[in-house]
């Protein structure tokens, strides 16, 4: 789950600041509470003691260090009970003035061994929820909010069915795509229809569900990738360039691509070649894709080249959006 830099980033801090405000908490509770009971760090400098004298017996040459070590665990048990009394009198639990991490399983590192803790995992899951938001409105874009009245239930016609009935099969696909993600048949989706009948509502809906799954997910238009991949071919030694390879590394490589609007792009020999390397590369290396378009999968046959059609034909399932113009509905209703 290859998270964009900037996203690891913000959550790593976020994971180290909270460790160090909980270490400054306890801290703090417990220079009161020495203050207030003096005898409780005696207590600690000695239960310190201890331990330091449980791990010299367990190594101590000659002698039973069996019985070394018995002794000292109940000297340790002693003054761990008188400590518990004196913490209990001050009204405070018997582990207040310990250093506990949040996360056991990682002790606030987030990391176990080279692999990411889910403590990490949540908090990048986080970030990229509040970076996606900056691009989609997922305050509301939710499939729990998604409105499916609003669609009529008059045969279309050129359809056989409503466009309820359709969008009805539309959410049921793309809410499976999204809650079980990674472990469906279908591994990438072609959006396609005219505005305002909610590509880019259910594009939403499943960038915000994967990612709080736990994968990582980049969305953005056809027009701005497509840029990105221009800056890093004809600026690539300035820093503009150099931001830009970083853009189009994520891509490539994140485990779910949003490709919003495309066709709304100008379409050139550099946006043809662009497009195919995003298509090709990340059918290649397995990962994931949504395209939504006002174009139909014929007129995306016709408009671009013939290997980036025929992958779009045979790699991508295509989900057809027909009916009354949504966000205008939405509008009369208010």
């Amino acid at each position: 789950m290859p998270y964009d830099a900037n996203v690891l980033r913000r959550a790593s801090r976020q994971l180290e600041e909270s460790a160090r405000s909980r270490r400054e908490r306890t801290q703090r509770l417990r220079e009161d509470a020495y203050r207030r009971e003096p005898r409780l760090a005696q207590l600690d400098r000695r239960i310190q003691g201890t331990m330091a004298g449980l791990v010299a017996a367990a190594l101590r040459q000659g002698g039973d260090p069996v019985q070394a070590v018995q002794s000292v665990r109940a000297q340790n048990q002693e003054l761990q009970q008188e400590r518990a009394v004196l913490l209990g009198a001050l009204g405070l639990p018997e582990d207040a003035l310990d250093d506990k991490p949040a996360c056991p399983l990682c002790r606030d590192t987030g990391w176990q061994g080279a692999g990411m803790c889910r403590c990490l995992k949540q908090l990048c899951a986080q970030e990229q929820i509040r970076e996606l938001s900056k691009l989609l409105d997922l305050g509301e874009q939710s499939f729990d909010t998604f409105r499916i009245d609003y669609y009529s239930q008059a045969v279309y016609p050129g359809q056989g069915i409503s466009p309820r009935e359709n969008m009805e099969q539309n959410f049921n696909v793309c809410w499976n795509y999204a809650n079980k993600f990674g472990r469906v048949a279908i591994k990438n989706l072609f959006l396609s229809g005219p505005p305002g009948l909610g590509k880019t509502f259910l594009s939403a809906c499943i960038a915000r569900m994967v990612s709080e799954n736990g994968f990582s997910v980049v969305y953005d238009t056809a027009v701005n990738i497509f840029s990105q991949f221009e800056t890093r071919k004809f600026l690539r030694d300035s820093q503009d360039g150099l931001e830009a390879r970083d853009e189009t590394k994520r891509y490539l490589n994140c485990d779910l691509l949003i490709l919003d609007d495309l066709g709304s792009e100008l379409t050139t020999q550099f946006t043809q070649s662009a497009l195919y390397e995003v298509i090709n590369t990340r059918l290649v290396g397995g990962r994931h894709t949504v395209i939504s378009s006002n174009l139909s999968i014929g007129e995306a046959a016709q408009r671009y080249a013939p290997q980036t059609a025929s992958r779009l034909d045979g790699e991508y399932h295509t989900l057809e959006f027909f009916g009354d113009d949504i966000r205008l509905l939405r509008k009369n209703r208010l």
